[in-house]
């Protein structure tokens, strides 16, 4: 019942078909991911696909940070997505949600920002809502995406609905990283601006409306 009230009020992880030569440049590109530095990401394709392409072999996780000169990671103390704290490095399996954390700025922030890549069903869920101060203090940067090795994290959580939520209680080095702008957000037109003081089960309950109803007026007023 979760999973299905999720479904009708957050956005799905879209579905990504690679054509043959996609996936062989992929293939080639995805050499330099051990190699420890910056990857140089020149393809026709949008750097999102790339990114998707490397999640499902399986070997990865991902971490955006405003700071691009992360060498190694440290646990620090954290809240998981059910509130309980921890000391841990978090990641997660969906680079989407990653790149959300490297472009979204840290410093514009005033009051409160909500987002999160909830599985249900064995798909993947999402929503981003940033309150009315934030958005209006210009909260977007460009950013870095970490590429970690998946095999030194767990899971937070082990229920039927849970955030796509990794968490690892040592050190970690990354293996790769590789820049992004607003422009790789795939999911900007999808960010709901919600009420300073609002609580988060509203802004749950409005958020797929307040997005259909911004890009309506957007639609609107462009023509």
């Amino acid at each position: 019942m979760i999973s299905v009230i999720i479904s009708i009020l957050m956005y799905q992880s879209p579905t990504v078909v690679f054509t043959k030569e996609e996936i062989d440049k992929y293939e080639e590109l995805s050499k330099s991911v051990n190699e420890g530095r910056l990857i140089d990401y020149s393809l026709q394709y949008p750097k999102h696909r790339f990114l998707h392409y490397l999640s499902l072999n399986g070997k990865y996780v991902f971490h955006g940070s405003n700071d691009g000169n992360i060498e190694r990671f440290e646990p620090r103390k954290q809240t998981l997505y059910n509130n309980e704290l921890t000391t841990a490095v978090f990641a997660t399996t969906e680079p989407l949600w990653s790149i959300f954390y490297a472009v979204f700025n840290r410093s514009a922030l005033i009051g409160s920002f909500r987002n999160g890549c909830i599985i249900g069903r064995n798909k993947k869920y999402h929503y981003y809502s940033i309150n009315d101060s934030t958005i209006n203090n210009n909260p977007w940067t460009d950013g870095m995406l970490y590429i970690l090795p998946r095999d030194k994290f767990h899971m937070s959580g082990h229920g039927k609905v849970q955030f796509d939520e990794w968490i690892c209680n040592e050190f970690v080095t990354p293996i790769a990283k590789i820049s992004v702008s607003l422009s790789d957000f795939l999911f900007l037109n999808k960010v709901a601006v919600h009420k300073d003081k609002e609580s988060l089960t509203s802004t749950w309950i409005f958020y797929k409306a307040r997005t259909l109803l911004a890009n309506s007026k957007r639609a609107s007023d462009s023509t």
